[in-house]
């Protein structure tokens, strides 16, 4: 079965400098894109020439929800114009030159939060996660890898962490899922629905899903998030389709 040491081989196999390798991971609302990033962060650190990693979330450059006010975005939060492309591809370029003062995005309050910002040095691979990420050139990515879904898999996965979110909040007032403390959790389940159904869906297919042409790595994930297929254009000789892509499985 393809496995996650895959995906960090075909990473490694990528270094061909000291200098920093830039490696995006995107994907839908709720595929796992920041669990699957930390992951990857660790297998490449146990490579046999582990290389200096570091991660950082596109989130952190998400407009702030007073930005997104005034601008009349609050409900597109995600959407590419919710994000500060230009300040990403400024920090990530700066990392390739040196340390840089990267923002946080607070889950809890539901916005940038200046008291989470930190200041990471200059890493042999960058790991980029979030969305944003849909132009990888124009972010300044070295290579992309796009975790895909099942539609309905997606769904069920955001719902179920909207309703943990939603209950973990019952005694976090400071939580920005506290306001949905009023609704039953059948309530707050029909809720999450529509979220996905109105906002995120429309987004992943408008503007996620496209960035899985522009991918180096496809990585497919089934019901449970185990990965059931990867799919490489670095690997020309083994192409299994028109489209040059060749399967690791």
């Amino acid at each position: 079965m393809p496995s996650l040491d895959d995906v960090a081989e075909l990473i490694d196999a990528r270094r061909t400098g000291p200098g920093p390798l830039v490696v995006g991971v995107t994907g839908s609302v709720a595929v796992g894109k920041s669990t699957f990033a930390a992951a990857l962060t660790d297998r490449l650190a146990e490579r046999p020439r582990p290389p200096s990693v570091e991660l950082v979330c596109t989130d952190g450059f998400l407009l702030d929800n007073a930005a997104l006010l005034a601008r009349g975005l609050t409900l597109r939060k995600g959407f590419p114009e919710s994000y500060d492309a230009e300040a990403l591809a400024r920090t990530l370029a700066s990392l390739r030159q040196g340390a840089a003062k990267v923002p946080v995005y607070s889950h809890i309050t539901y916005d940038i939060d200046p008291g989470l910002a930190r200041e990471v040095a200059r890493p042999e691979v960058l790991v980029v996660e979030g969305l944003g990420l849909h132009d990888p050139a124009a972010v300044g990515l070295d290579a992309l890898i796009y975790l895909e879904a099942e539609e309905a898999h997606l769904e069920a996965w955001f719902t179920a962490r909207f309703v943990a979110l939603w209950r973990a909040a019952e005694h976090d007032p400071a939580s920005f899922y506290a306001r949905f403390r009023t609704m039953s959790a059948e309530q707050t389940e029909a809720f999450a629905g529509e979220v996905w159904r109105q906002i995120n869906l429309p987004n992943l297919r408008d503007h996620i899903a496209p960035a899985r042409e522009r991918a180096d790595i496809v990585v497919r994930k089934g019901p449970e998030h185990q990965i059931e297929a990867i799919v490489s254009r670095y690997d020309a000789s083994r192409s299994s389709s028109s489209a040059g892509i060749s399967s690791l499985v």
